[in-house]
């Protein structure tokens, strides 16, 4: 590891990572980059009305006067980390922002709005730009979302989870069936496109309650739909208190129903958890598994850029409080590494693979400057074992290679 290693001490285990000039990034290195992947802006609003047990993101219940986020130190914090960063990012553009959380429709659509064009003064924000912004429909009121939208939002992402009011309640959330409904059809108002957030395998939920979740969620006619396996993630609620979910046998047979009902509504599978009708699929998202670059601001917010000749890191400080503090100090960055040459591979294909149609050879070289060579032996033994299929140019993962996609995934893992 270069000099750009980490630094973690303090009270929170973290210290304000030195500013370096641009000139550090840009010196002689290991990886020959020709050219820098698309850039993508994360924003993270940490608060919640609630945590939930399955959660473990870095959101924090708001308990402050009058149950109020600070949203104005919030978003002055939020502007100067852009603008400590902007050295980092001089003359790209920034093809989509996600607003995610936290719970980021706790803030004001004025918060939002004045987040937004603060960013678009600092920021070559490409025409047409995807905007989206996380919402809970527990934080639903009429004519919030279009207030979203005339801040400049261009899509929603909604956490629905279920539309089951017993599963809802299983899984802590704090909005019921009726208020799901009700900020889906505000959202289908609103909002050109929007996604769906549904859960599967909940505690006590047969394969007949999944059914009617989904179709319920495909009768409203979302143009995108992401649905994923709840897992019992270390330091949460559900990791002290495990609840009992149904066998591995079960949710194999959820997985085949969402796939039927799903292909059935006219939704492509294009990435392991995400169904979209054609041209909806996220911006965003898809720039992540393509291994683009992202600024990620706020707090506990990750990052990676990418330069000449290597590929950075970073982590904001993760406390709200203590992150606003340093932020608006001009030290926002908790911890930076540089990306190891041998880590590469795995990085990449542990986004890459994920994609329905996989990767273009070509992409690998330019966004990670390493050699085919690199990957050549993991490579053959992906297709020795049926989990990938590949020609010259184009690599894709099986349907046993979805299927088992950790294990394709972990044969990239450096020695």
């Amino acid at each position: 590891m270069s000099d750009s290693k980490i630094i973690a001490i303090g009270a929170e285990g973290e210290r304000a990572v030195a500013q370096k000039d641009i000139q550090h990034y840009m010196r002689p290195g290991t990886l020959q980059l020709g050219s820098l992947p698309p850039l993508s802006l994360y924003v993270h609003l940490p608060w919640c009305l609630r945590k939930c047990p399955y959660c473990d993101f870095n959101s924090h219940e708001w308990r402050g006067q009058g149950g109020e986020v600070p949203e104005q130190r919030y978003v002055d914090a939020l502007i100067a980390d852009v603008e400590q960063a902007l050295p980092l990012i001089w003359g790209r553009s920034i093809h989509s922002i996600f607003i995610g959380g936290g719970t980021p429709s706790l803030f004001s659509p004025q918060a939002i709005d004045r987040l937004l064009a603060a960013l678009r003064a600092r920021l070559r924000v490409e025409p047409g730009c995807e905007v989206t912004l996380e919402a809970n429909p527990g934080t639903f009121e009429k004519d919030r979302f279009r207030a979203f939208r005339a801040a400049g939002v261009t899509r929603l992402s909604i956490g629905v989870q279920s539309f089951d009011d017993r599963f809802l309640q299983a899984l802590g959330r704090v909005h019921d069936r009726a208020q799901a409904l009700a900020a889906v059809e505000e959202a289908a108002a609103a909002f050109d496109t929007f996604n769906l957030d549904v859960m599967y395998a909940l505690p006590g939920q047969s394969v007949a309650d999944l059914r009617q979740d989904m179709a319920t969620a495909l009768s409203l006619a979302p143009p995108h739909l992401s649905v994923y396996h709840l897992t019992i993630e270390p330091n949460t609620y559900f990791a002290k208190y495990p609840p009992i979910v149904p066998e591995d046998d079960t949710a194999y047979e959820m997985l085949d129903a969402i796939t039927e009902m799903t292909a059935a509504a006219g939704l492509s599978r294009y990435e392991v958890s995400a169904y979209a009708k054609a041209g909806h699929q996220s911006v965003h998202n898809g720039n992540y598994w393509s291994f683009g670059d992202y600024l990620g601001i706020g707090a506990g917010a990750h990052g990676k850029l990418s330069f000449a000749h290597r590929i950075v890191r970073q982590v904001r400080f993760r406390d709200p409080a203590r992150y606003m503090e340093q932020a608006l100090a001009g030290q926002p960055v908790a911890r930076e590494e540089e990306v190891k040459r041998a880590d590469l591979p795995f990085e990449f294909m542990l986004n890459a693979l994920r994609l329905r149609e996989g990767f273009a050879l070509q992409d690998f070289m330019e966004r990670t400057g390493l050699p085919l060579s690199a990957i050549e032996a993991p490579l053959a033994r992906a297709q020795q074992q049926g989990l990938i299929e590949r020609d010259w140019q184009h690599v894709r993962a099986t349907e046993r290679g979805f299927d088992f996609l950790s294990d394709l995934q972990e044969l990239f893992l450096a020695d």
